[in-house]
């Protein structure tokens, strides 16, 4: 019987890890590792948004293949496609925002209006959004599209808030960090929609990722610390690492297991 059980667990188990805040923490750390690793490869090595944008892509889709390809869930090579995913949306927002002149405005709204329909798209195709479901690869190909949105979103949203509206790196960092305080506040008081609560704190958590990596690294006369980015970089994706070897992470639970959900 308990060998039964098991092999419905692993059957019913989510691809994806259970979002705890060590998953915030790690993805946070992401995040902002997508941004200082895109600018290293595009502005520091030089090679440019478009370059940039075909080595990340190109990345991330390797990195998908094997996650869709993967029976269960495996930290490494998740955190590694979140990684590929936020460093790719870093360097599609820049190529779109300043070599194609759509601006960050209006690379934020398309990007926004791209999300909203691949969401739209998987709830109505499979009835729930929930990251708990995330187990067979037409989910896992619903959920990797809406993430590498998110991402990029999330880059041109930041680069925005920061140059755009006065706010600069430190204070657009503030205004996300806060949103994700207020977000975290609805979680644990109050009855709003975890499904909904997850996907707000995703997309917002990448801003302040975007943020936070342009403070680290980019010149002091645009209000940054210039740090080198290769450095910066090494020593967020050696964080990285150090929580997905120390701190535990296993698979979130499908919905027919668990009552808490998403």
């Amino acid at each position: 019987m308990g060998l039964n059980v098991t092999s419905a667990d692993e059957h019913h188990a989510s691809k994806v890890p259970e979002v705890t805040l060590v998953f915030w923490i790690i993805k946070i750390a992401a995040t902002t590792l997508g941004e200082t690793g895109g600018d290293t490869v595009t502005m520091t090595l030089n090679w440019g948004y478009l370059l940039g944008t075909a080595l990340f892509l190109s990345l991330l889709v390797v990195f998908v293949v094997f996650q869709i390809a993967a029976k269960t869930f495996h930290p490494v090579l998740y955190w590694a496609t979140i990684v590929a995913s936020t460093t790719a949306g870093t360097t599609m927002a820049d190529f779109a925002d300043r070599s194609l002149g759509i601006g960050y405005a209006g690379g934020s709204t398309v990007l926004f209006v791209c999300l909203m329909a691949t969401l739209g798209a998987w709830y109505w195709s499979l009835g729930s959004i929930s990251v708990a479901t995330v187990n067979t690869p037409r989910v896992e190909a619903f959920y990797w599209i809406a993430i590498t949105f998110s991402q990029t979103l999330g880059t041109a949203l930041g680069d925005w808030t920061a140059d755009d509206t006065g706010l600069g790196y430190e204070g657009g960092a503030l205004l996300f960090a806060a949103g994700l305080a207020l977000l975290a506040a609805a979680y644990f008081w109050t009855n709003v929609s975890r499904v909904f609560l997850f996907w707000a704190a995703f997309i917002i958590s990448r801003p302040l990722g975007a943020t936070v990596g342009d403070f680290l690294d980019k010149p002091t006369g645009d209000g940054g610390m210039a740090l080198s980015r290769p450095i910066a970089s090494a020593v967020i994706g050696a964080f990285i690492i150090a929580c997905i070897l120390i701190l535990p992470q296993r698979a979130g639970q499908h919905p027919g297991q668990s009552k808490t959900g998403q």
